[in-house]
């Protein structure tokens, strides 16, 4: 049996408080009106401008001696030139003027200024107001895509698990109890998150804009054509049932594929084990209509104008192959604490091979993705890419490099996919990255422009990192280390190429 160590448990209790702190210090520190959103642009104005002012400053200094140089070098009796002008302006009084004409043209220019002031005044309050609620949903964004992207990990694993059961896979029931701890995950990560989609849907962010109001009123101001074309679908009631469905079903199949293995150990014969296979088959069919589902409810629905009928296929990948990296990370973390005797540099060897393979399969789906949408170079489509390459050049890019161009140089040699080290560090590259993918998907359509990697997206993470960690661990504390009666148990344990 595996003892949770207290330096593991206290580290999980660290980050968990310190997570909770920079939350907390995330939503306080978000603006409140449009007069805090006005000083804080103020500030970032003055901030970026200023090099450019000093320069400015230095040229105009520059100018201004070299007109000194050529006015003294020019200088010449001018009283003759001051007469002349004088005169001239005498007789232009002299002339007749058309002062009524004048005057009427005058009031209209007046008349027409002011019209332009007040709509430049209004389009102003309309972009504080857009940028107030693009800050005050950063901390809500920061701590949505932790949430989803730790229980979608747990959800990978799961999905993993269902999928080595209906293979009837003989290399990975040694690791089955691995699994089934990071799948503990799920139900907590499913609460939290359900928790947030109901704050979503009673209007404590602005994370989703077809949940704005008037959105779908065609005598509001915030009327949109596009939203409420798709109401049938969009809409609160519909969206919190469909989540309340996905999540529960996801749970069920956890629960009782672990109780059928817990089981399987105390049986004298196979039947919980092929009880496991059936549900197995089931839940796989019930994954992978509600993942695709899903990916559209939860994340593309963020952006409402946008679709993509690759983007499910996406979003599994990017999570599967972070299960799969975390499931090698945790048993690389047993292993050297002594525990999982029967798991050899074979098995891990394995789990390498799939980090690469679904790394190679997430970069096949974005390349896909995005040349097919950028070639065809259709407005509503190309908006999509456009947003992220301009305002989020650098996670874009970035995220690709660490999710395709780091596995492929390290994962690529087969020596290295059994060094634990080297593991570990392209483990923890991979999972960054397809954090930082989450992000890509989700942060553009909540805060815009508005971002950057702060205190709330730091503290999100290292609270649902911390969670995981603790929930992961005691649950793996709960039942031995091996699956004993699993019909495939033996050819697990001697496992070798």
């Amino acid at each position: 049996m595996y003892t949770f160590s207290s330096k593991l448990k206290t580290f999980s209790f660290i980050l968990m408080a310190v997570g909770l702190l920079g939350i907390g210090y995330g939503f306080l520190s978000a603006p409140k009106d449009i007069q805090a959103v006005e000083a804080i642009l103020a500030a970032d104005a003055h901030g970026s401008h200023h090099e450019a002012s000093a320069e400015a400053h230095v040229a105009t200094e520059e100018s201004h001696v070299a007109t000194e140089v050529a006015h003294e070098a020019t200088e010449v009796p001018v009283a003759n030139k001051v007469a002349d002008t004088a005169t001239e302006a005498h007789d232009s009084i002299q002339a007749p003027v058309a002062s009524e004409p004048a005057h009427a043209s005058t009031e209209a220019h007046v008349a027409e200024s002011g019209e332009h002031k007040v709509d430049a005044h209004a389009e102003h309050e309309k972009h504080l107001k857009h940028v107030l609620n693009q800050l005050q949903n950063k901390p809500w964004a920061a701590l949505y895509v932790a949430c989803i992207f730790f229980m979608l990990v747990s959800l990978g694993v799961l999905a993993f698990y269902a999928i080595q059961q209906v293979a009837q896979s003989g290399w990975s029931p040694v690791l089955f109890r691995v699994m089934q701890g990071i799948t503990a995950y799920l139900p907590v990560g499913s609460v939290i998150f359900f928790v947030i989609l109901v704050l979503c849907g009673l209007h404590f962010n602005h994370l989703f804009v077809w949940l704005g109001e008037g959105v779908t009123d065609p005598n509001s101001a915030n009327y949109d054509e596009i939203i409420a074309g798709k109401t049938g679908y969009l809409n609160f009631p519909f969206w919190i049932i469909r989540a309340a469905v996905f999540l529960i079903g996801w749970n069920l199949y956890r629960y009782y594929s672990r109780k059928n293995c817990l089981a399987q150990d105390e049986a004298h014969d196979d039947s919980f084990y092929k009880k496991n296979f059936k549900i197995s088959a089931g839940f796989l069919v019930f994954f992978i209509v509600t993942e695709s589902i899903m990916s559209w409810d939860w994340i593309m629905s963020i952006d409402p104008h946008w679709f993509s009928t690759l983007f499910g296929w996406y979003v599994f990948a990017s999570f599967l192959v972070s299960g799969v990296t975390i499931i090698c990370l945790v048993s690389l973390y047993l292993k050297s604490k002594g525990y999982l005797e029967y798991v050899n540099t074979s098995h891990i060897h394995d789990l390498a091979k799939f980090m690469f393979g679904f790394s190679v399969f997430w970069t096949y789906l974005w390349f896909s993705q995005f040349m097919l949408i950028w070639y065809a170079n259709i407005p509503e489509e190309v908006t999509y890419f456009v947003t992220r390459i301009q305002d989020y050049n650098l996670p874009f890019f970035g995220a690709v490099v660490m999710n395709f161009v780091f596995p492929i140089l390290i994962l690529i040699n087969t020596d290295f996919k059994r060094i634990s080290w080297v593991l570990v560090m392209a483990g923890t590259v991979i999972l960054l990255g397809h954090y930082v993918d989450f992000f890509n998907m989700i942060m553009p359509g909540t805060v815009g422009d508005q971002w950057f990697i702060g205190v709330s997206e730091i503290a999100s993470v290292l609270f649902f990192l911390g969670l995981f960690i603790y929930v992961v661990f005691t649950a793996l504390t709960k039942a031995p280390l091996l699956a004993k009666r699993n019909p495939f148990i033996e050819e697990s344990k001697h496992f070798h190429y």
